[in-house]
């Protein structure tokens, strides 16, 4: 029997699909490897340590993120939509919401370069044309409800049997009138 070629994506894959399903805690060489059906050599040979394979599940995670949003937005109210599916990703795929939302991200020490590290910055332009507000509060008001809504999808994810999600886009929409009537105040 020819022996199993394993490569460095083979063991990034195994180890997001463990992450996905049971959370980066359950992450091992030894899952990994039986996952795989194969010995732990093969992990050892991609991954000189856990972290750089943990960096790649986290890269992973965000790209899924991506994905997933792209998939579930929709062409009519962009904003509002962008925070609802960020809480049904919570919802449906708690252990990526949760990689993606504690990921360490580095050298970054304001929310402005937060957010131009996380965020489309063709949202902005599209939420300052459809509401009518300048563009630095439109940045403003994203911003704010970027924070909100991953928030409230951390509460959403870790609740047993679970807030509906009728009640959390209720909250959700009355913190965007919040936010929205603050930024026109300062207008």
């Amino acid at each position: 029997m020819p022996k199993q070629k394993i490569t460095k994506e083979d063991v990034v894959n195994a180890a997001f699909d463990l992450a996905k399903e049971h959370g980066m805690e359950y992450i091992t060489v030894k899952t990994i490897s039986e996952k795989l059906s194969c010995s732990v050599q093969p992990i050892y040979t991609y991954c000189a340590n856990m972290e750089g394979l943990r960096q790649s599940v986290y890269e992973k995670a965000r790209d899924y993120v991506k994905k997933y949003v792209s998939l579930y937005i929709g062409s009519g109210d962009i904003f509002r939509e962008t925070g609802r599916v960020y809480l049904k990703l919570a919802k449906e795929e708690p252990n990526i919401y949760k990689m993606f939302i504690s990921h360490q991200r580095e050298n970054v020490s304001s929310l402005e370069e937060l957010y131009n590290l996380e965020a489309d910055p063709k949202i902005s332009e599209i939420v300052s044309e459809q509401l009518n507000i300048p563009i630095d509060k439109a940045k403003m008001l994203h911003l704010n409800m970027l924070i909100y809504s991953i928030g409230i999808g951390v509460i959403f994810s870790r609740t047993t049997p679970g807030i509906s999600a009728d009640e959390v886009f209720s909250q959700q929409d009355y913190a965007f009138k919040a936010f929205l009537a603050q930024a026109l105040k300062e207008n």
